[in-house]
């Protein structure tokens, strides 16, 4: 099976490849992409981009806390990720008095930095095709269960094989639908520091209005710091740790960006399904991001109003309220992608050919001849378990807090039932951790009115068939106005104060377990869930496991139907390379986007007093004398910049690299019209959206007189360099 994949991964056709679209595996670039990235503009070589011989790009790039990308900016360990990268970490050091979120935060001295305990920074040290070593002993014949029993015993056979030293591990993960396994060798620093923020008024500029939209004028970056023991290794954090010297750190170049440069996007995205079915397709357009959007927003209208009228819940509610905003907004964006580029009529036409070719070769046509057939009935079948899926778990599992909170208490109630004294201790522990944190950023009087809408809304969508009788009847009795019993559900449930359940989770295994079960809100919880499982869950497992299936042997047909085609793996948060170019758009008759953006853009957008708009009196005033300093552009201070790079969630925080391996900007969104990029890359209107890296540093240095933290960066002019041109400005080469 490897031989057949890796050989038709090195097929290289320049007219097949749409320069932009793929996520692309470091180790195979010189083999697959080194020559088009040259031809584009790169000057790199493949190697040094990613070498285990000697220090390379790869080396700069940390996955950030396990959810974001960061880089390492400076022989300091300066790591530099988005602001709402470091959101959580800079809402935890905020209070009313010391509001960081919106004052934002320099450190002027390593001993000003702050701890964040729980983040840590993971580098890739090498990757490594092992698909050999994980489908051995694999057979077409085998049942799904069989198959994945085989890999997991190989797969913990090959760990146990490997001797790794303190903070190391490795990373296993399925490529291609299963049908390819590589190994990532990593090194994880635990001790990574707040090193500065800018204030939410540029950090989050625009806030959700602005999200995923162009023209964006968004300084969304934040500064930590890497910390490493005496011996430059990883170490908990303690006052004695030092700086991390890194194998490489990127340059900044202050020549910007032109239409048409290069860019290299360098991170760990996260999902994409970039070869479903057309049936699927449909599915998510038309059912599944409907559903989604709808109860998130009924959700975000609630919250926002509170967060607009009192600023103790907009501290608790900031972080809570981008994230449900950030993807109720992106599926919005995706949904109307997806029409208006037609992607379901792509993936038919698609489909179409490869059934051609495939029943023109008897034996392609006994293994892949029905494929299509089948995907039809089976998303068919398991649609109403998945559109039911969705309503469960965004208003049971996520936006109503009380219901996700008494879901993980009676997750330890199970444990009780069904483990060990051991087992229940251990997820004790976790739900104690768990509490802490979420009491911290509760209000019962806004989740109560969230209940009221969205509950009211399950009893609405929700096939009765899958809700308990008793349940079912309690919610018709009101009418579909929830109020009442919310207020009598708030009222009654020991959840809704922090002390009761703190103090309960102290008690001995049986009280607590008598706490959880006498609670209102844990009983309708577990009722609800009970019925889910029973009646939606285990029928949806069943069937999206004969649909992973499919897809697998899906995969390796379109794989050996096309080979001419450059087929490259879909996202699943290990490291990749994407490129492209500096590029506007088109996203609708008559309307042109360039691909910059000023800092006139944001005068033009203020709004006093306003939260998404507001623009402090500094940053207006640097704007009114213009005062950019080396970090302009003809007189002009830009801010950000799009690109035709193939991005997704993990990639924020990642660098924008330009044809040098230097620093040009840092990438933080996609524009709303391209969300759907996820699933159907259209190089017309796919564009991410990066801060430009001279606004970074004009932000950093003029707006926050933070200079000393530029003074450890290396500062470059590459475009003038190369011209012979004297530099304007000394640069410090840190």
């Amino acid at each position: 099976m490897r031989n057949l994949i890796s050989g038709l991964l090195i097929v290289f056709t320049f007219n097949v490849c749409i320069a932009g679209e793929g996520m692309w595996l470091p180790l195979l670039l010189q083999s697959l992409n080194e020559s088009e990235m040259q031809q584009m503009g790169m000057k790199l070589k493949a190697e040094d981009i990613y070498s285990v011989n000697k220090g390379s790009l790869k080396d700069a790039i940390a996955h950030f806390g396990g959810f974001c990308t960061s880089e390492v900016i400076s022989n300091s360990g300066l790591l530099l990720t988005n602001h709402h990268c470091g959101y959580r970490q800079i809402q935890s050091h905020s209070s009313l008095d010391n509001n960081l979120i919106k004052n934002g935060f320099w450190a002027k001295s390593f001993d000003q930095e702050l701890p964040n305990p729980g983040l840590f920074a993971t580098f890739i040290e090498s990757i490594e095709d092992v698909s050999d070593i994980m489908l051995m002993g694999v057979t077409d014949e085998m049942t799904e269960k069989e198959r994945q029993s085989t890999i997991d015993k190989n797969m913990a056979k090959h760990k146990a094989s490997i001797k790794l030293k303190e903070h190391h591990d490795i990373i296993i993960r399925p490529f291609f639908h299963g049908n390819q396994y590589f190994l990532f060798n990593t090194i994880t620093f635990p001790d990574v520091r707040l090193v500065g923020t800018p204030p939410e008024s540029i950090g989050k500029f625009g806030a959700d209005t602005d999200n995923w939209v162009w023209p964006r004028h968004t300084g969304d970056f934040s500064l930590f710091r890497i910390y490493a023991g005496p011996d430059n290794a990883p170490a908990e954090y303690s006052t004695e740790n030092k700086p991390y010297k890194p194998k490489h750190f990127l340059p900044i170049s202050l020549d910007g960006v032109a239409e048409g440069d290069f860019t290299m996007i360098f991170g760990f995205p996260g999902r994409t399904n970039s070869y479903l079915p057309s049936q699927a397709v449909a599915q998510i357009q038309d059912v599944l991001d409907p559903a989604k959007i709808s109860i998130r927003d009924k959700a975000l209208k609630i919250i926002d109003a509170e967060m607009r009228a009192d600023e103790a819940i907009k501290i608790k509610y900031a972080s809570k309220f981008a994230s449900t905003a950030n993807y109720w907004k992106k599926w919005i964006g995706e949904s109307q992608g997806l029409k208006s580029t037609g992607a379901v009529a792509k993936k038919q036409k698609f489909e179409a050919e490869f059934n051609k070719r495939v029943a023109k070769n008897p034996e392609w046509n006994k293994k892949y001849g029905s494929l299509l057939d089948e995907f039809e009935q089976l998303y068919e079948d398991i649609e109403p378990y998945a559109y039911t899926r969705d309503h469960f778990n965004e208003i049971i599992g996520r936006n109503v807090e009380l219901m996700r909170v008494a879901g993980v208490l009676n997750r330890l109630a199970s444990r009780y039932n069904a483990e060990n004294q051991d087992g229940f201790n251990r997820y004790l522990k976790r739900v104690k951790s768990f509490a802490t944190g979420f009491y911290k950023d509760y209000e019962p009087a806004v989740d109560k009115k969230v209940f009221a809408e969205l509950m009211a809304m399950y009893f609405e969508k929700v096939n009765p068939a899958y809700i308990p009788e008793d349940v079912a009847a309690m919610f018709a009795k009101y009418k579909g106005d929830l109020s009442p019993l919310a207020d009598q559900m708030y009222g009654s449930s020991m959840l809704t104060n922090t002390s009761k359940v703190l103090d309960l989770l102290e008690k001995d295994p049986k009280q607590i377990i008598d706490g959880i079960n006498a609670d209102v809100a844990c009983s309708l919880q577990s009722k609800l869930n009970e019925t889910f499982q029973d009646n939606v869950e285990s029928k949806y497992q069943e069937l999206n496991a004969q649909i992973q299936s499919l897809q697998r042997t899906y995969m390796k047909g379109m794989m050996t139907a096309f080979p001419e085609k450059k087929f490259y793996p879909d996202a699943n948060s290990t490291m990749r390379v994407t490129y492209g170019q500096v590029n506007g758009y088109k996203p609708r008759d008559a309307v042109t986007y360039d691909p910059v953006t000023y800092l006139s853009g944001v005068i033009e957008k203020y709004v006093p007093e306003d939260y998404e708009f507001d623009v402090p009196e500094k940053l207006q005033t640097l704007y009114a004398k213009k005062n950019f300093g080396r970090y302009a552009d003809k007189g002009k201070m830009p801010v950000c910049f799009l690109g035709s790079n193939h991005t997704t969630g993990g990639n924020s925080g990642s660098p924008a690299i330009d044809a040098n391996g230097n620093l040009i900007g840092l990438n933080f969104d996609r524009v709303w019209e391209g969300t759907m990029s996820d699933i159907n890359y259209d190089k017309s209107i796919c564009r991410n959206i990066m801060v430009d890296a001279r606004y970074i540093l004009f932000i950093i240095d003029k707006f926050a007189g933070a200079g000393h933290l530029v003074d450890e960066m290396k500062l470059v002019h590459p475009k003038l360099e190369k011209k012979g041109q004297k530099l304007t400005a000394p640069l410090k080469n840190g």
